[in-house]
């Protein structure tokens, strides 16, 4: 195994760490309530975003995150993740800067495999040149978010149209998105892996209705995470299926793999940031007298952040080594090990952070109360920590009696 990211990783890495210094740092907060405040049905991006991302796109700091040199820089997962820490390190803007935001990120992963010519031209191309964003609609209230085999919603052909109708919902940054990929059931007799299909749904379809903001933890402004009504929704089946019919499941697949990673590697900026904001802090604060950071409570804190931080780094880089070697399918347990570790560890780190903060750090003084509440959903999003938790049993399980059947009995009496 080798993580060492090459000279290009590095030099990309300087480059984008120096951008957001002079970009995104002095006016986070700024970026953040343009967001909340501007983005609607026809705005994708704030005024203030569409600035910086152009400097980011004329100085090459775009589309890092995809691994052909056609449509991307060509990076391996290991490269990206070095990168791509830097860019977790900011609050959501950063992404946005770079054109790396989810999920249009493993939106553009799946057009850049599964689109035909007709759909990169009119979806995929201006995606890659930043000028629409898009949702991904897979989630659905009535049914099991882990369990995509369970899907409702229908898609059913009428003539040369498929006709949508269910509920969707965490249809994540729908306000604004031009287009959302559907994942809906063709097939309901079919095999549980084949029922269902992916379509590409312009926004403003008729039937596309958006239904109302969920809260996330009492944040429901800017491109948010949206209720989705597909009511009669026609859209032309040689334009709107992705792939063949009956391969939703693994399109999902192909998505979400590359995304959990991709997620991970954010986690340990945002770890490598919270860590600096909790020294900081202790060095500056006094209580009782004593400089915070002499205290050994705190001096625990600091040790185990970072004990805890190179373990998930070493982690993440492992399972982007594993991906760069033998693809999403066949590393598939420590993709698993990963986004069940890395996560709940980061957000302990944050939580950590805040209490060094006292009431600083659940206010919007600082980004702690961000980190903190954008990042619990992952636990939750791209499988859930008990899903990961049988995929990763079923493989111990599996080794286990693999071990018993190569054992030679031992003869008796």
């Amino acid at each position: 195994m080798d993580f060492e990211p090459s000279d290009r990783a590095k030099d990309l890495s300087g480059r984008v760490r120096a951008f957001m210094d002079e970009h995104i740092y002095p006016q986070e907060l700024e970026i953040e309530a343009a967001l909340d405040r501007e983005v609607n049905t026809t705005t994708a991006f704030p005024e203030i975003l569409v600035e910086i991302r152009k400097q980011a796109k004329a100085e090459g700091l775009w589309n890092l995150f995809l691994p052909d040199e056609e449509d991307g820089p060509g990076l391996s997962n290991v490269d990206y993740g070095i990168v791509n820490e830097e860019i977790g390190r900011a609050t959501i803007p950063a992404a946005y800067a770079f054109n790396c935001q989810p999920p249009d990120s493993g939106n553009m992963e799946i057009l850049v495999e599964h689109a035909n010519p007709a759909q990169r031209e009119r979806w995929l191309m201006p995606l890659l040149e930043g000028d629409i964003r898009s949702c991904f609609s897979m989630t659905e209230p009535e049914t099991s978010g882990n369990d995509p085999t369970g899907l409702k919603c229908r898609a059913e052909r009428d003539g040369d149209d498929w006709v949508i109708n269910g509920r969707k919902w965490w249809t994540t940054n729908a306000l604004g998105a031009s287009v959302a990929i559907v994942m809906a059931v063709t097939d309901p007799d079919a095999a549980p892996h084949k029922r269902a299909t992916m379509l590409l749904v312009p926004t403003d379809a008729p039937g596309f209705n958006m239904v109302r903001p969920l809260s996330n933890m009492g944040h429901v402004d800017g491109p948010g995470h949206w209720e989705i009504a597909y009511e009669d929704c026609r859209v032309p089946v040689a334009e709107a299926t992705l792939n063949e019919v009956g391969s939703g499941f693994k399109v999902a697949q192909d998505r979400l793999g590359p995304g959990r990673i991709h997620h991970c590697m954010r986690l340990i900026g945002v770890a490598e940031r919270a860590l600096e904001m909790m020294c900081e802090r202790a060095q500056s604060r006094e209580m009782f007298g004593t400089q915070l950071s002499d205290r050994q409570f705190i001096q625990d804190f600091i040790a185990t952040s970072r004990a805890e931080i190179d373990q998930a780094k070493l982690l993440t880089l492992n399972a982007a080594w594993k991906l760069d070697q033998v693809g999403n399918r066949e590393a598939r347990r420590e993709l698993s090990v990963t986004k069940l570790v890395v996560p709940k560890t980061v957000l302990t780190i944050v939580d950590r952070a805040i209490q060094v903060f006292g009431g600083a750090g659940v206010s919007e003084d600082t980004p702690l109360s961000w980190m903190y509440r954008y990042n619990r959903m992952l636990r939750i999003g791209d499988g859930g920590d008990e899903v990961h938790k049988q995929v990763i049993a079923r493989f111990e399980l599996k080794k286990a009696a693999a071990r018993t059947a190569d054992q030679t009995p031992v003869a008796t009496g």
